[in-house]
């Protein structure tokens, strides 16, 4: 059975790793364990539970920046950052409820190490762009810091960026600084129904592409049987979404804007302000497949906007899916059964011309360990990749083969 260590400081979080390196034993490092079904299944005697890293360290909302412990709760950030008006802009999602855990349970370490970023990524940036430093642990039992509380204070190579998504891989993160931003006054979400998958993508890649300064671009299909559909939306017909935010006057300009370009095209409707935080924060968090069957694989395709509905279109010809569309096409998520290699081999094929990856983000734990949960790697990177795991962790003591076997 798998013990659970909860070190109470970063002294005794490194008692626990110079005891690891020196016995060579493996570990699973986790926050609160919201994203334990994300990466290939491991075998470890010992869990680190970081949840008693937690609280704000410092908030100054005047200078845009907070530094809190690893284990803070993702949700606790956001009520005081909300409390001032502000946000994290990459729109941080929640996938706790993916994997059985509770909502609002992820700690911003988990946030970080996994790069989770939602529907305003695009425009916004990634996790990554928003992380101004961090401290952390390597598998050396080595304390290190990286960055600090100013954009511009990178010299060097930058740890901030090979950190963030390294999935606990390399080292454990005790604190991390974040930039935050002001929240938008207002914001719309416009509807344009019936359209098909490739008049949809085209239509929001137009409009991407635009000087609208849209913040958010989703495409759902028409919802089958009981599949997640906000209020708002109707079941029957497929839905291109687009989000405005900004101030009051600068939103009703741009929907005005809109309405003239593409009114003619689709019918055009506005979502309340409720509806359209409940919808984009459904998307953010993968709502249409958090209540999926257990022999269900859940993929996350990242691609060319332009390519998706043409991808979708070759897989569906192999295999029953369900999906919809982020990013006005660029993110695509995609359930399908998990026999065989849970559509694998034909979801890489469709990707491979095109130059997008594919990562299983929910199977079955044998399914995980049988395909590769993270895309292949060519050669050159992967003689990389352990080399810089070897850098950080040369006992391979956290989260071994968490992200590819063997590394």
């Amino acid at each position: 059975m798998e013990t659970a260590l909860r070190p109470e400081s970063e002294a005794q979080l490194r008692a626990v790793l110079a005891w690891a390196l020196a016995e060579s034993t493996p570990l699973e490092v986790a926050g609160r364990g919201t994203k334990r079904g994300l990466g290939r299944p491991g075998q470890y005697a010992h869990r680190v539970d970081t949840a008693a890293l937690a609280g704000i360290m410092l908030y100054e909302p005047e200078e845009l920046v907070l530094e809190a412990k690893a284990g803070t709760p993702l949700a606790a950030i956001e009520d005081a950052v909300a409390a001032k008006s502000q946000m994290l802009a990459f729109e941080p999602a929640d996938w706790g409820r993916l994997y059985g855990a509770a909502a609002g349970a992820a700690t911003i370490g988990g946030v970080i190490a996994c790069n989770l970023s939602g529907p305003r990524r695009p425009t916004a940036g990634a996790a990554r762009d928003h992380l101004l430093g961090f401290a952390a642990i390597s598998g050396r039992a080595e304390a290190f810091k990286a960055g600090g509380r100013v954009v511009k204070n990178v010299t060097g190579y930058d740890l901030c960026k090979l950190l963030t998504g390294s999935h606990g891989t390399l080292a454990v993160l005790t604190s991390v600084t974040l930039k935050v931003l002001p929240t938008p006054e207002t914001g719309a979400t416009l509807v344009l129904d019936g359209l098909d998958d490739a008049a949809a993508i085209a239509l929001l890649a137009e409009i991407a592409g635009a000087a609208i300064d849209g913040s958010g671009f989703a495409y759902l299909p028409a919802a089958r049987g009981g599949a997640w559909r906000p209020p708002g939306l109707a079941p029957g017909v497929g839905a291109a979404l687009i989000r405005l935010e900004g101030t009051r006057a600068s939103v009703a300009e741009r929907a005005k804007r809109l309405t003239a370009t593409i009114g003619a095209r689709a019918p055009l409707r506005t979502l309340d302000r409720d509806n359209s935080l409940a919808l984009w924060r459904g998307i953010r968090d993968v709502e249409p497949f958090v209540a999926a069957a257990p022999d269900a694989a859940l993929w996350r395709l990242s691609l060319p906007p332009d390519r998706g509905a043409a991808v979708v279109a070759a897989i569906a010809v192999q295999r029953p899916i369900e999906y919809f569309y982020d990013w006005a096409g660029g993110l695509v998520w995609l359930q399908t059964s998990a026999a065989t290699d849970g559509g694998a081999a034909a979801i890489r094929a469709a990707l491979a011309d095109v130059g997008g990856h594919a990562t299983l983000v929910r199977a079955p734990d044998a399914l995980r360990g049988a395909v590769a949960v993270f895309e292949p790697q060519a050669p050159a990177l992967a003689r990389l990749t352990r080399r810089v795991k070897d850098s950080f962790d040369p006992r391979a003591v956290l989260n071994p083969g968490r992200m590819y076997a063997g590394v």
